[in-house]
């Protein structure tokens, strides 16, 4: 592994936080979300993995810093097609015009989910079902997910090591008190597997939120890189670049 791959991480967030002390403050309309992810998949030899990801949130493009997050999970191989996991995460959302005063909002998750695999020749499809519960400034909380994401390589059939790719998904927030929608994210970027664990993807990602009291949406700059550890003497299987988010 060449030593360049390690240091996009300390760009990526680098540039994320660089400029938020020194911009006027404003409420912008496009932001910036950054997401590193450590991933051991299962394999048909190793039926458990599980992951750890950050995530930083902007509310300028790369600056005005008002958003992190930090979650785990273990996750089980059902078979090829079909992994169960259960995840934890902390989200801690500032005042991004005054970050000095401390958190708006702090919530802590923990969730259940079923994820499902498709492959059919180039396309690849991911269907994520998702039960959280979730305590957001000590009240208690559900709320259900549905996401399907597409990915697509473009020279080669399958998202191996050198293979571009695209990435498209949507995904869908309910819960259980009126009004049950809650929120709908909608996501495209293009991605790059320089080797079988360094996976870099760039695009942009829309958060449409609603409720009686207001309704909001906002375009994001979304970079995400991702690293997923071998194993040794692991029966190599395709797997999708999918973010845990």
């Amino acid at each position: 592994m060449t030593a360049r791959y390690p240091i996009l991480i300390t760009i990526v967030f680098f540039l994320l936080t660089i400029h938020s002390v020194n911009v006027k403050a404003q409420d912008s309309k496009v932001g910036t979300w950054g997401i590193a992810t450590v991933v051991l998949p299962g394999d048909s030899t190793h039926k458990w993995g599980g992951y750890t990801e950050f995530q930083t949130r902007t509310n300028n493009v790369f600056s005005q810093f008002q958003y992190y997050e930090v979650k785990a999970g273990v996750s089980y191989d059902i078979d090829k097609n079909f992994t169960a996991l259960l995840g934890t995460g902390r989200y801690t959302t500032f005042d991004y015009m005054d970050v000095g005063k401390g958190p708006t909002i702090t919530e802590t998750r923990f969730w259940e989910q079923i994820t499902s695999n498709q492959f059919l020749y180039r396309l690849k499809l991911e269907h994520r079902y998702r039960v959280e519960q979730r305590w957001v400034n000590g009240d208690y909380r559900n709320r259900f997910r549905y996401r399907l994401n597409v990915f697509v390589p473009l020279n080669n059939t399958k998202i191996v090591a050198k293979t571009w790719f695209v990435s498209v998904f949507d995904e869908v927030f309910l819960n259980n008190k009126v009004p049950n929608f809650e929120r709908n994210r909608i996501s495209a970027a293009l991605g790059y597997q320089f080797d079988k664990s360094w996976i870099l993807q760039a695009g942009w990602i829309n958060q449409y939120n609603y409720s009686t009291a207001a309704k909001s949406d906002k375009d994001n700059i979304m970079l995400i890189l991702m690293y997923r550890i071998q194993r040794k003497n692991a029966v190599q299987r395709e797997h999708v670049p999918t973010t845990s988010d």
